[in-house]
């Protein structure tokens, strides 16, 4: 069972050798479905609204000392956006100043296949929560640092795809 309340405090938050929070964000994804119910090959992300309402982003927060970067990234897509699902291998790293505190932040990005969606999550009554293109995301999203973890995640995507339609034809004519 999934814990339905938000970690606060800062006294395990991690911070960088410049004094600037090391954060961690997460994409989550699926593949929409059609009509029918069944998997399409169109993408879709789900972004939050910010806390103090202004703009989407997609889930982050602060990376804290008694937990992995990866354990990081699904705390704050639970917390956040209220799904659970499997987190792949790291997007990337980004610098990027803090509007509040004028200093470099790091920030980690990572995918998330959604395998579930809760309707009761920790910050419900605090954020929304909407699905949609990659195109929307890109349009709605207010840090460019995760405009460029969403590009390189649709950029694994698309190769990924293609090597297995390559796999596929090749083991078509392996007579597989």
């Amino acid at each position: 069972m999934a814990c339905l309340v938000s970690r606060s405090g800062r006294e395990l938050q991690r911070y960088n050798n410049m004094g600037g929070r090391q954060v961690v964000g997460c994409i989550p994804y699926r593949y929409k479905e059609d009509v029918d119910g069944n998997m399409s090959d169109e993408l879709e992300v789900l972004v939050v609204s910010s806390q103090k309402g202004q703009g989407f982003m997609f889930p982050k927060g602060g990376w804290e000392l008694d937990e992995s970067v990866e354990e990081a990234a699904c705390r704050e897509s639970l917390e956040e956006a209220g799904v659970l699902g499997i987190i792949e291998h790291e997007l990337g790293q980004w610098y990027f100043i803090s509007k509040r505190h004028g200093i470099y932040y790091e920030g980690h990005m990572f995918p998330m296949f959604v395998k579930e969606q809760l309707d009761t999550w920790p910050e419900k009554d605090l954020r929304r929560r909407i699905w949609m293109t990659v195109g929307e995301a890109r349009e709605v999203c207010q840090h460019w640092w995760m405009k460029e973890a969403l590009d390189i995640l649709v950029q694994r995507i698309m190769l990924s795809s293609e090597q297995g339609k390559k796999d596929m034809v090749l083991d078509d004519s392996l007579g597989f």
